[in-house]
């Protein structure tokens, strides 16, 4: 399942011929670089890079990236999703880069980053970004417990503390599927389209064999992950073509997840079927078993995966496709399924893969992107925090007040050491409701809706202070994350959200926030550091530039109160638990 390929990967401090600058000091101790020239070879028909080689090249990079660090072979577990930006042609170079983000206990998340460069233009483009988890083993094939990883630099210190994040959401991602299929209306599922025959899906079904040869595998014998992502990408492109009669282009990846190994000597069977197809996209599934020599054995089912083709016309332009029709039963579940992949595909682009400053203020909430929200509420601040340029602009007794000016945003930073135990602190704080009791600007909150044990989703009722002299209220989602690891903080990020049930009223002025929440670090057993942050909105910013003085004693004040209420109220708390 791992793989390793040291010929054709470059890895911190390697000396090499005619080379004469010397590595950055700073560089993280786990990155690997590796650059390939396309030659014919790893091409198809249109002369560009085929996309299961690819899936090799980021596999071996990434698994010498996480051997490096855990000091023993590792093997991957899974692939999360990948978009491809743009296709590769011959005579191109291939540059990626792979580097440790975070490790568990186990397993760990690689980040790799992959490009192309023109060598006769010295154009460089961006493919795509990818993140792999891999598990470290030892000989025997147990699981190594793997040291922590100590990140350096800002975009380290971000890229590890989301990569918590990022577990979650693919430890919860199978439960957000079958949530929205309870949620679908099964009798609107069977698309129409006007002047088209649909094509039944069993004409699309593929089915290939492969033998595990020890070119395929790792010095453990285990099946390169990277080899058997190609194999499946081979199978799913025929199954795409059996559709449009035409060569489809690979436009999305969804996680590869490896269920079991195989070994050199073990068959392969790959198998392909289109699952459904829309107005300008398919969706081919593809799963891969492994069996030994004896036929008599049962096949051991290894790794599934969800493929996204296009068909480009000569202006590369989507080009439509026909319809599809399901085979009764297993088919037909594996039609709604695509359906309600591909709107899970739409959000998690939507709400997750865009840059902070391309989310809208307020996204709607609904069962089915409930995950991405809360991801990237939690992720926003967790970005935020880890900013180095904050400059201290006020101090009174213990309380600080930082500022970050950065493009159109003013992010502000209020932070106090508190004599109570973190995860009290965290209780207290993460709770809107209690919010008026130290916050004067809160008037009240009601909790709307549980979502989950660490997502809640609040109506804020604030103090008149829109030029209307209305109250300003807020839909707000509170997203509660408890330490993932020693040394992680506990966190509470607020975003705006809109429901259906929670329209703007006249009453009040509709306000968003976009980013805020509190960070609570643990400095002994019975002291924390208590951190709150909050990104202006650019309505917000006149109001800012002109009462800086008067806002910040504000802030000041306001965060003195949250020290009495928090060591008010924390003998009360431990009496309670």
């Amino acid at each position: 399942q791992g793989s390793t390929s040291p010929s054709c990967a470059r890895e911190p401090g390697e000396e090499t011929s005619g080379t004469m600058a010397s590595p950055s000091p700073t560089r993280n101790p786990t990155e690997v670089q590796m650059s390939q020239l396309v030659l014919p070879c790893h091409t198809n028909h249109r002369g560009e890079l085929s996309t299961g080689q690819l899936l090799k090249w980021i596999d071996t990079a990434a698994c010498l990236s996480a051997e490096r660090h855990a000091g023993c072979p590792c093997v991957t577990a899974s692939m999360d999703d990948i978009y491809f930006e743009h296709t590769i042609s011959v005579g191109q170079v291939v540059n990626i880069k792979a580097k440790v983000n975070r490790a568990f206990n186990s397993s760990m998340e690689v980040g790799i980053q992959v490009s192309y460069e023109d060598l006769c233009s010295g154009k460089h483009c961006s493919i795509c970004k990818a993140y792999a988890t891999f598990v470290a083993q030892d000989p025997s094939g147990s699981k190594v417990r793997l040291k922590p990883l100590t990140p350096q630099t800002e975009e380290e210190k971000l890229e590890h503390s989301i990569a918590a994040e990022r577990r979650r959401m693919r430890l919860v991602h199978k439960d957000t599927l079958k949530d929205l299929l309870i949620r679908s209306p099964r009798e609107t599922e069977l698309e129409t389209r006007d002047g088209s025959a649909a094509v039944p899906a069993e004409k699309t079904r593929v089915e290939s064999v492969e033998l595990v040869l020890p070119p395929h595998a790792n010095h453990q014998g285990n099946t390169f992950g990277g080899q058997i992502m190609a194999w499946m990408e081979n199978v799913a492109t025929i199954a795409a073509s059996r559709l449009c009669h035409a060569h489809p282009t690979l436009q999305a990846i969804e996680m590869f997840h490896f269920r079991g190994p195989s070994q050199v000597g073990d068959r392969l069977v790959l198998k392909a079927i289109v699952n459904n197809s829309f107005k300008n996209s398919m969706e081919v599934g593809v799963c891969a078993e492994a069996y030994g020599q004896e036929m008599s054995v049962s096949r051991r089912h290894i790794n599934s995966a969800f493929m996204t083709f296009v068909v480009l016309d000569q202006e590369g332009r989507p080009r439509s496709l026909p319809m599809v029709a399901p085979e009764p039963g297993e088919g037909e579940r594996r039609y709604r399924e695509a359906s309600a992949r591909k709107k899970i595909r739409l959000d998690r682009k939507y709400v997750v893969s865009c840059k902070q400053t391309e989310v809208p203020l307020s996204v709607p909430w609904d069962q089915s992107n409930k995950v991405y929200l809360s991801y990237n509420n939690v992720s926003a601040l967790k970005t935020l925090i880890a900013k180095a340029n904050w400059a201290l602009a006020r101090e009174k007794e213990k309380v600080r007040l930082y500022t970050l000016e950065e493009d159109k945003f003013l992010s502000f930073r209020i932070e106090v050491s508190v004599c109570i135990a973190a995860d009290q602190a965290f209780s207290l704080l993460s709770d809107l409701r209690r919010r008026h009791e130290w916050d004067s600007h809160y008037a009240s909150a009601e909790l709307v809706q549980q979502v989950d044990d660490d997502d809640m989703i609040y109506h804020v009722v604030t103090q008149a202070l829109s030029h209307e002299n209305k109250p300003q209220d807020f839909v707000i989602l509170a997203s509660r994350r408890k330490p993932c690891s020693k040394g992680d903080p506990f966190v509470v990020a607020f975003r705006s959200v809109t429901l259906p049930t929670h329209p703007a009223s006249t009453s009040f002025t509709r306000g968003e926030t976009l980013c805020s929440g509190f960070c609570i670090w643990p400095e002994s057993e019975e002291m924390s550091k208590v951190a709150y942050y909050n990104q202006a909105t650019p309505g917000f910013l006149n109001y800012v530039t002109t009462n800086v003085a008067g806002l910040s004693s504000n802030f000041c004040a306001t965060f003195e109160a949250c020290e009495k209420f928090l060591l008010k109220n924390k003998e009360h708390l431990t009496v309670r638990l």
